[in-house]
């Protein structure tokens, strides 16, 4: 159900700018919050970028322009015109170009040359927008932190759905009987994750472990051997070598991780020959080739970051004994540098390791 915004239209000659339908939050709501103090400030030492500029005195007051009259130029001069600037904040482009006006009169300053059709940012503009953008985001960056803070007892991890499924879901327990009061949020995608604009403190990744800017410790190494169920192997066709697969139906993951093995990779490395890799059923995920396996309905591949529980309950076998090959990959556990020494980051990476390290 949508809710409309109830909130008493503002006074401020500029609110209306940013009170978008439904009042969407957004950085600019914060930067409107400070407005009359920048109009109203005073005298002050003459403005600079540098980091002493910051060090005022007691008596001194920072002379700032009007913030949301910022925001519009940054979002104009990013964007390349009013119209796209309008559209991202939710309001039209003649409201913005009026902000826009109203900042250059207060800098004494052409930031942009107005042509027939559309808007051109001139030297000044480039120059200012340089910096401005570099203090909107810490703005944002620093509001983000402290609503963090807020929440530090949270946990948010995001991994794949089939690591989650299969890896992380069986092991929660554990997690929270260790941690009692660590509230733990999992998202499942496969996108990598942003963790300068995504609200995420650990992130399972499958690749190589080598990712700028951040800390990454290997969790699990891959291999992959076939599975089935009992019933299958005791009851269906023969499978006691791998060219009794010939006579089975091969279940695949459609969505493959980097160049992760496939039938064609396993039999090829064990020297299989007289098998199609490529027949079979398809499925999107991990996990639900091996709940098709383990009801029965074909082989699957399995990676050993998935088929811990499944083997030790009895529920999949592998019918080849530890006949397995080696992938290329691995999930590993990626943090901020930054970040990676947090208690609850620390705590999570211990406890997971830990859990790998018991696994047979």
């Amino acid at each position: 159900m949508h809710v409309a915004c109830t909130a008493p239209v503002p006074r401020h000659p500029f609110a209306l700018f940013f009170a978008g339908p439904g009042c969407p939050p957004n950085r600019a709501a914060a930067i409107l919050l400070l407005t009359d103090i920048g109009e109203r400030l005073r005298k002050t030492r003459p403005n600079s970028w540098s980091n002493g500029s910051a060090k005022l005195g007691l008596g001194d007051q920072r002379r700032l322009p009007p913030l949301n009259a910022v925001r519009a130029f940054e979002a104009a001069a990013r964007r390349g015109g009013f119209q796209a600037a309008g559209a991202e904040l939710n309001v039209s482009a003649n409201a913005v170009g009026r902000l826009v006006k109203v900042l250059e009169d207060w800098l004494g300053v052409a930031l942009f040359r107005r042509l027939p059709r559309g808007v051109v940012v001139t030297e000044a503009g480039r120059g200012y927008l340089d910096h401005v953008g570099i203090l909107l985001d810490q703005l944002a960056d620093a509001t983000a932190d402290l609503q963090r803070r807020k929440t530090s007892k949270v946990l948010t991890v995001t991994a794949g759905p089939s690591f989650i499924a299969r890896w992380l879901v069986p092991r929660l327990g554990r997690l929270t009987e260790r941690y009692p009061d660590l509230e733990v949020r999992m998202l499942a995608s496969v996108q990598l994750t942003d963790f300068g604009r995504e609200d995420v403190d650990v992130a399972i990744r499958h690749g190589r472990g080598v990712y700028d800017g951040l800390r990454s410790d290997l969790l699990v190494q891959e291999e992959f051997y076939p599975v089935c169920s009992p019933t299958l192997l005791s009851c269906g066709p023969r499978l006691q070598v791998p060219d009794d697969l010939a006579q089975h139906v091969l279940l695949h993951e459609e969505w493959n991780l980097l160049d992760q093995l496939d039938w064609a990779d396993w039999l090829a490395a064990i020297g299989a020959d007289g098998i199609d890799p490529q027949r079979g059923l398809r499925f999107s995920f991990s996990h639900m080739t091996l709940q098709v396996a383990a009801a029965g309905q074909g082989v699957a591949l399995a990676s050993s970051a998935f088929i811990a529980d499944d083997l030790t309950t009895g529920r999949l076998v592998r019918p080849f004994g530890k006949l397995s090959v080696l992938g290329p990959h691995g999930f590993y556990i990626v943090c901020p540098n930054a970040t990676a020494d947090r208690e609850k980051t620390a705590a999570f990476r211990d406890w997971a390791l830990e859990e790998a390290a018991d696994e047979p």
